[in-house]
Protein backbone atom coordinates (compact mmCIF):
# COMPACT_ATOMS: atom_id res chain seq x y z
CA UNK A 1 0.00 0.00 0.00
CA UNK A 2 1.45 3.32 -1.08
CA UNK A 3 1.96 6.13 1.37
CA UNK A 4 0.01 9.34 0.98
CA UNK A 5 1.85 12.64 0.75
CA UNK A 6 1.14 13.56 4.38
CA UNK A 7 2.47 10.19 5.55
CA UNK A 8 5.61 10.63 3.45
CA UNK A 9 6.23 14.10 4.86
CA UNK A 10 5.75 12.79 8.41
CA UNK A 11 8.11 9.86 7.74
CA UNK A 12 10.80 12.13 6.30
CA UNK A 13 10.48 14.46 9.31
CA UNK A 14 10.72 11.51 11.74
CA UNK A 15 13.83 10.07 10.08
CA UNK A 16 15.38 13.55 9.81
CA UNK A 17 14.85 14.12 13.53
CA UNK A 18 16.49 10.77 14.34
CA UNK A 19 19.40 11.51 11.99
CA UNK A 20 19.93 15.00 13.39
CA UNK A 21 20.42 13.71 16.91
CA UNK A 22 22.39 10.57 15.96
CA UNK A 23 26.09 9.93 16.55
CA UNK A 24 26.52 7.45 13.68
CA UNK A 25 24.48 5.89 10.90
CA UNK A 26 24.50 2.54 9.14
CA UNK A 27 22.65 1.15 6.16
CA UNK A 28 22.38 -2.59 5.62
CA UNK A 29 20.81 -4.75 2.97
CA UNK A 30 18.16 -6.97 4.51
CA UNK A 31 17.04 -8.95 1.46
CA UNK A 32 16.07 -12.48 2.51
CA UNK A 33 15.29 -11.78 6.17
CA UNK A 34 11.90 -12.88 7.41
CA UNK A 35 9.45 -10.60 9.20
CA UNK A 36 10.21 -12.39 12.48
CA UNK A 37 13.95 -11.80 12.00
CA UNK A 38 13.39 -8.11 11.21
CA UNK A 39 11.21 -7.82 14.33
CA UNK A 40 14.01 -9.39 16.36
CA UNK A 41 16.50 -6.89 14.86
CA UNK A 42 14.21 -3.98 15.73
CA UNK A 43 13.80 -5.25 19.30
CA UNK A 44 17.55 -5.60 19.80
CA UNK A 45 18.09 -2.13 18.34
CA UNK A 46 15.43 -0.57 20.56
CA UNK A 47 17.06 -2.15 23.64
CA UNK A 48 20.40 -0.54 22.68
CA UNK A 49 19.00 2.92 21.90
CA UNK A 50 19.25 2.57 18.14
CA UNK A 51 16.63 3.99 15.76
CA UNK A 52 15.99 1.46 12.97
CA UNK A 53 13.72 2.10 10.01
CA UNK A 54 13.16 0.70 6.54
CA UNK A 55 12.60 3.69 4.27
CA UNK A 56 12.44 4.05 0.51
CA UNK A 57 15.71 5.44 -0.77
CA UNK A 58 14.14 8.59 -2.24
CA UNK A 59 12.58 9.41 1.13
CA UNK A 60 15.79 8.53 2.96
CA UNK A 61 17.76 10.90 0.73
CA UNK A 62 15.37 13.71 1.62
CA UNK A 63 15.45 12.78 5.31
CA UNK A 64 19.22 13.03 5.70
CA UNK A 65 19.49 16.44 4.05
CA UNK A 66 20.82 18.93 6.57
CA UNK A 67 22.39 16.29 8.80
CA UNK A 68 25.97 15.07 9.00
CA UNK A 69 24.92 11.94 7.11
CA UNK A 70 24.34 13.69 3.77
CA UNK A 71 27.44 11.87 2.55
CA UNK A 72 25.32 8.70 2.36
CA UNK A 73 22.88 10.12 -0.25
CA UNK A 74 24.59 8.88 -3.40
CA UNK A 75 25.23 5.40 -2.02
CA UNK A 76 21.63 4.62 -1.00
CA UNK A 77 20.69 1.88 -3.46
CA UNK A 78 18.60 -1.24 -3.14
CA UNK A 79 16.49 -2.37 -0.19
CA UNK A 80 18.19 -0.92 2.88
CA UNK A 81 17.42 -0.67 6.57
CA UNK A 82 18.76 2.51 8.18
CA UNK A 83 20.06 2.57 11.74
CA UNK A 84 20.98 5.66 13.74
CA UNK A 85 22.93 5.40 17.02
CA UNK A 86 21.22 7.68 19.51
CA UNK A 87 23.21 7.01 22.70
CA UNK A 88 26.78 6.26 21.66
CA UNK A 89 28.53 6.02 18.28
CA UNK A 90 29.10 2.27 18.32
CA UNK A 91 25.69 1.01 19.41
CA UNK A 92 24.19 0.55 15.92
CA UNK A 93 27.36 -1.17 14.75
CA UNK A 94 27.28 -3.54 17.74
CA UNK A 95 23.62 -4.40 17.04
CA UNK A 96 24.23 -5.07 13.34
CA UNK A 97 27.43 -7.02 14.02
CA UNK A 98 25.77 -9.24 16.64
CA UNK A 99 22.69 -9.79 14.49
CA UNK A 100 24.76 -10.59 11.39
CA UNK A 101 26.58 -13.39 13.25
CA UNK A 102 23.37 -15.44 13.28
CA UNK A 103 21.74 -13.99 10.15
CA UNK A 104 24.11 -13.80 7.20
CA UNK A 105 21.45 -12.13 5.04
CA UNK A 106 21.99 -8.82 6.86
CA UNK A 107 24.87 -7.21 4.98
CA UNK A 108 26.14 -3.80 6.03
CA UNK A 109 26.60 -1.51 3.03
CA UNK A 110 27.21 1.97 4.48
CA UNK A 111 28.86 3.26 7.65
CA UNK A 112 28.91 6.97 8.47
CA UNK A 113 30.26 8.81 11.48
CA UNK A 114 31.25 12.44 11.90
CA UNK A 115 30.10 13.43 8.43
CA UNK A 116 32.37 10.91 6.72
CA UNK A 117 31.30 7.90 4.71
CA UNK A 118 33.42 4.92 5.70
CA UNK A 119 33.76 1.55 3.97
CA UNK A 120 31.46 -1.19 5.26
CA UNK A 121 34.53 -3.02 6.53
CA UNK A 122 34.88 -0.35 9.24
CA UNK A 123 31.82 -1.79 10.98
CA UNK A 124 34.16 -3.79 13.22
CA UNK A 125 36.11 -0.67 14.24
CA UNK A 126 32.94 1.25 15.00
CA UNK A 127 31.49 -1.68 16.98
CA UNK A 128 34.63 -1.82 19.11
CA UNK A 129 34.23 1.76 20.34
CA UNK A 130 33.53 1.83 24.08
CA UNK A 131 30.14 2.78 25.48
CA UNK A 132 29.84 5.93 27.55
CA UNK A 133 30.14 3.99 30.82
CA UNK A 134 33.19 2.06 29.56
CA UNK A 135 34.85 5.29 28.41
CA UNK A 136 34.24 6.88 31.81
CA UNK A 137 35.72 3.83 33.55
CA UNK A 138 38.79 3.95 31.32
CA UNK A 139 39.24 7.68 32.01
CA UNK A 140 38.88 7.12 35.73
CA UNK A 141 41.52 4.38 35.60
CA UNK A 142 43.90 6.67 33.73
CA UNK A 143 43.34 9.49 36.20
CA UNK A 144 43.70 7.20 39.21
CA UNK A 145 46.90 5.44 38.08
CA UNK A 146 49.44 8.22 38.85
CA UNK A 147 47.99 8.85 42.31
CA UNK A 148 48.03 5.18 43.26
CA UNK A 149 51.58 4.81 41.94
CA UNK A 150 52.66 7.82 44.02
CA UNK A 151 51.11 6.33 47.15
CA UNK A 152 52.85 2.99 46.54
CA UNK A 153 56.18 4.78 45.96
CA UNK A 154 55.85 6.81 49.16
CA UNK A 155 54.83 3.77 51.20
CA UNK A 156 57.63 1.51 49.91
CA UNK A 157 60.54 2.86 52.07
CA UNK A 158 58.48 2.50 55.24
CA UNK A 159 57.46 -1.02 54.20
CA UNK A 160 61.07 -1.95 53.42
CA UNK A 161 62.18 -0.63 56.83
CA UNK A 162 59.47 -2.66 58.56
CA UNK A 163 60.57 -5.81 56.71
CA UNK A 164 64.24 -5.23 57.69
CA UNK A 165 63.28 -4.75 61.38
CA UNK A 166 61.10 -7.87 61.30
CA UNK A 167 63.92 -9.89 59.69
CA UNK A 168 66.41 -8.65 62.32
CA UNK A 169 63.93 -9.56 65.12
CA UNK A 170 63.45 -13.06 63.66
CA UNK A 171 67.22 -13.42 63.37
CA UNK A 172 67.75 -12.46 67.03
CA UNK A 173 64.99 -14.79 68.24
CA UNK A 174 66.53 -17.65 66.32
CA UNK A 175 69.97 -17.04 67.87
Amino acid sequence: MALRLEEKVALVAEVNEAAASAHSALAAEYRGLTVAEMTELRKQARDQGVYVRVVKNTLARRAIVGTEFECMQEALEGPLVLAFSQEDPGSAARVFKAFAKDHDKLVTRLVSIGGALLPATDLERLASLPTLDEARAMLLGVLQAPASKLVRTLAEPAGALARVIAARRDQQQAA
